[in-house]
């Protein structure tokens, strides 16, 4: 049998990215190299997200694939996120890998900025859950065992208490008229703990709600394994 392809994927740490790399691995075509990770430096969380890298880190081992991060300064400007995340990819495309994968579902002009920078440097772009409803993917999501929480949320979109709260059918049900049920468009990011794709669930408890240019971060706080 003849070795799979080796593939990046592109980790937010969040439900999209787990629902698209279970996909992948569901498929068996590619071996995921490694997950790769932007990291605001100073912070020392997943960019945009706000999640602690220490909870990236258990993902990963959880998930029990390599971690690469991605270090960009904070408020980063396009330049600066280009150049070194070409500096990331140029290294795996070293060591043979020509594909990268994302979460993306729907945003048009997304999918083509990425194809237009992994095209620069000979490598391609797959996504593996694109096109499918967001209405399916999330039904898909609880019927797979997944679980994640709201991490971080558009304060001029959704009200403060939904920051820190599981996407529960609460959660979905609460959801006011027009948000997309995967917070496509930026109306939620998260934090996903659980599922087919973890060997363990990762352990954390929800901290104080902090506000940054009108977005809402609900500091997830690791808890050790004496606290579990």
């Amino acid at each position: 049998m003849s070795e799979r392809e080796p593939i990046l994927f592109c980790w937010s740490g969040g439900k999209d990215s787990a629902m698209a790399l279970y996909t992948l691995l569901q498929q068996g075509e590619y071996r995921v190299a490694a997950l790769l990770t932007t990291v605001t430096e100073g912070y020392e969380r997943i960019s945009m997200h706000g999640v602690r890298r220490e909870l990236l880190q258990r993902q990963s081992e959880s998930v029990g694939l390599p971690l690469h991060e991605v270090r960009i300064p904070p408020e980063c400007v396009n330049p600066t996120y280009e150049a070194r995340m070409e500096e990331a990819l140029r290294f795996h495309y070293e060591k043979g890998v020509r594909k990268v994968a994302f979460g993306d579902i729907f945003l048009e002009d997304l999918r083509a900025y990425r194809e237009k920078n992994l095209a620069r440097i000979g490598m391609r772009a797959i996504f593996p859950i694109w096109k499918r409803d967001t209405r399916e993917l999330i039904q898909f999501f609880h019927a797979q065992g997944f679980r994640s929480v709201a991490a971080c949320i558009d304060g001029k979109i959704l009200p403060r208490q939904f920051a820190g709260r599981e996407l529960d059918a609460a959660f979905f049900d609460a959801l006011p008229p027009g948000v997309d049920p995967c917070g496509e468009n930026g109306e939620f990011h998260t934090f996903v703990f659980d599922g087919p794709i973890f060997k363990s669930p990762i352990r954390f408890r929800t901290g104080e709600v902090v506000e940054r240019n009108s977005f809402l971060f609900c500091d997830l706080l690791p808890v050790e394994e004496a606290q579990k």
